[in-house]
């Protein structure tokens, strides 16, 4: 019996060369790929320290944004768990964190700055009804 059990949930982690010429890669192009590695996908933790924590994290950079013009913006931790759980249902990544991001900010950062407004939050029911605003829910169909 081995002792090592396979993780049959992420077989990626045991591709080899030898794979990938067997799926039909030329040796030329394996012979181009000196690493080969795997990633896990991020969970909702991992998700939510890129969208806070970094030095220039998409939070803060929004809230730089309307520093300039003037207004104090903050997020509910309930938008944020939000925002998270759409890139996770959407499957989009840290990357797609900042076009859910987009899709709720958009019409606040043209509108906002026009108005004598010093404050604004984002509150949950503004985010959701920004992301169907956007069509977001049309990428769970494609996907």
């Amino acid at each position: 019996m081995n002792a090592d059990p396979i993780d049959r949930g992420n077989l990626m982690q045991y591709v080899t060369p030898q794979d990938l010429k067997s799926f039909g890669l030329i040796p030329e192009l394996v012979g181009r790929l000196p690493v080969l590695t795997y990633m896990q996908p991020l969970d909702r933790a991992a998700l939510r320290s890129i969208l806070t924590e970094p030095k220039n994290a998409i939070v803060k950079q929004y809230e730089r944004l309307f520093e300039m013009d003037g207004v104090k913006l903050t997020f509910d931790d309930a938008v944020l768990d939000y925002i998270v759980d759409k890139a996770v249902e959407f499957k989009l990544g840290a990357r797609g964190l900042r076009s859910i991001c987009e899709a709720v900010m958009m019409d606040t950062m043209f509108e906002l700055p026009s108005t004598d407004r010093k404050k604004f939050t984002v509150t949950l029911p503004y985010a959701k009804k920004k992301i169907e605003k956007a069509n977001f829910l049309d990428l769970k169909k494609v996907g």
